[in-house]
């Protein structure tokens, strides 16, 4: 069950109490019988891993980072084949 915090609109008394989500919010402070309002906190959840960030499930032409440019091919007069034969050959 989760823990909820109030603060008295009057009073300024502050308080924690563990209610069930189907429970009724408390609308009187149990010191002045002011009006109480819930208070709310970030939540401590932290995710770990891989899938959790805003670019893991898009695509790359929707990104707002653009890719780097194709580097130029080099100009050479051998032929392409020639250091994947050399390559074999050892």
């Amino acid at each position: 069950m989760p823990t909820y915090a109030y603060a008295c609109k009057d009073c300024d008394h502050a308080f924690d109490i563990v209610q069930s989500f189907s429970d009724s919010s408390l609308t009187e402070c149990p010191e002045c019988k002011g009006a109480l309002r819930k208070k709310f906190n970030s939540v401590g959840v932290v995710f770990k891993g891989s899938g959790f960030y805003r670019t893991d499930s898009r695509d790359a032409k929707g990104s707002t980072v653009s890719a780097a440019p194709a580097a130029p091919a080099a100009t050479s007069s051998a032929p392409a084949a020639a250091p994947a034969a050399a390559a074999a050959a050892s």
